[in-house]
């Protein structure tokens, strides 16, 4: 055999051999494709909007720091459109046309509850990362997992500050009637069962409905302490106004979460939102890592400022980028048993899936207050973690500028 074709034999074995011994697992990806669930349109829009924006930040820094073994990492976003038939079709299309690896987003709990047996069904791995419905992680879904607490954990914040702080006597309960809104409602009930608070209405209410002020003489006969509201930025803006229209002066306005905190609604309620406490899951004053550089960037790159929600969505993108470094391949089962094993520091807290009581993999975290004042979201409450003090008694009449 003469030599030219003896190296050229030496050469093709060789050629072969390395080509065998390329990795066939997640190394050999060249984009990886996770579909992200969300409302981008109808009345849910801005929590959509907030929480594509963090993703995509998110997304960003993780490609431009090498993604994922040098790979691409590639969210397609769906529109839920806020109901259930949208979820349905958006997981549906992620799943069988895009074929996404995984799943993320999840924001109405209806909607995600519905996504949730879908991804269960067909064994696609989906991190949810607002959807509270306790029962969305009771089902015993094992391909289905959730970052944020679940609606029961909102009010452990709120309950030791009313303990401490407010120490009142009777409530209100204003909600919208959806399954957030009800479930908010008894939570917010079994908090004043245990602190010994008289609740004297629970007020559900359609969403759409253009005034609140029937609602509001009602709870302006009944003079509560605390008037608690479960409602989206809209309503919640609405309740606000009138209320200050009214002159309605408990000892507290407390919003239960949701709207209370997003931007939007001090841009819309203007004064009225002037000392509203709400529940919060997050504030960048937190000592969590990366908390406040989060805030910053997500600031000045949309020129408005992130609430918990866009925290969630943000630190999910990171949890979605280690589970898919960590895993052997994009099968399913290994993805899977990658998030089972997460532990992680994010910037929304530890993550970590658990089981407890009758929820599977769910991930356990504390909740916050926090108050509006002078247009800005304060953090107040545990009084140890607070970068404001609360403003306590209030003077509605003073702050509404009468």
């Amino acid at each position: 055999m003469c030599r030219q074709r003896k190296h050229f034999l030496h050469f093709f074995l060789a050629f072969v051999i390395a080509a065998l011994l390329l990795p066939t697992g997640p190394l050999a990806a060249e984009t990886i494709k996770v579909g992200i669930l969300l409302p981008l349109s109808g009345s849910l829009k801005y929590f959509g909007d907030m929480e594509k924006q963090s993703f995509y930040l998110a997304l960003e820094e993780i490609n431009r720091g090498g993604g994922l073994n040098g790979s691409e990492l590639d969210f397609i976003y769906q529109d839920t459109k806020g109901d259930v038939d949208g979820g349905r079709e958006a997981v549906t299309k992620l799943m069988d046309e895009d074929k996404v690896v995984m799943l993320g987003g999840g924001f109405y709990s209806p909607a995600t509850f519905s996504m949730a047996g879908l991804a269960q069904q067909n064994r696609v791995p989906f991190l949810i990362n607002t959807a509270s419905d306790d029962k969305i992680t009771e089902q015993g879904w094992d391909y289905v997992f959730r970052l944020n607490p679940p609606g029961s954990a909102y009010s452990g914040g709120i309950e030791s500050f009313l303990a401490e702080v407010v120490k009142p006597k009777t409530a209100v309960t204003i909600y919208e009637d959806s399954v957030h809104g009800r479930n908010s409602a008894e939570y917010f009930r079994k908090t004043c069962d245990k602190l010994g608070i008289q609740v004297l209405m629970a007020e559900g209410y359609e969403h759409g409905v253009e005034t609140f002020k029937p609602i509001l003489t009602k709870v302006k006969e009944l003079n509560p302490d605390v008037v608690f509201m479960s409602s989206y930025v809209t309503d919640g803006s609405t309740i606000m106004i009138e209320a200050r229209q009214m002159k309605i002066t408990p000892k507290i306005f407390l919003g239960g979460a949701t709207g209370f905190t997003m931007p939007e609604f001090v841009q819309y309620a203007g004064v009225a939102s002037e000392s509203v406490m709400t529940a919060t899951l997050w504030h960048q004053a937190l000592p969590l890592p990366g908390a406040m550089a989060y805030f910053k960037r997500f600031t000045s790159k949309y020129n408005k400022e992130p609430d918990y929600h866009g925290a969630e969505a943000y630190a999910a993108a990171y949890v979605i980028k280690d589970v898919l470094q960590r895993a052997p391949s994009f099968a399913p089962e290994d993805i899977k048993k990658s998030l089972e094993n997460t532990r992680l520091k994010t910037l929304f807290g530890p993550v970590r899936f658990v089981s407890y009581g009758n929820k599977i993999n769910q991930n356990k975290l504390t909740s916050y207050v926090v108050q509006w004042q002078f247009s800005r979201l304060k953090l107040i409450w545990p009084k140890n973690l607070a970068n404001a003090d609360y403003v306590y008694p209030v003077n509605w009449l003073k702050e509404w500028g009468y």
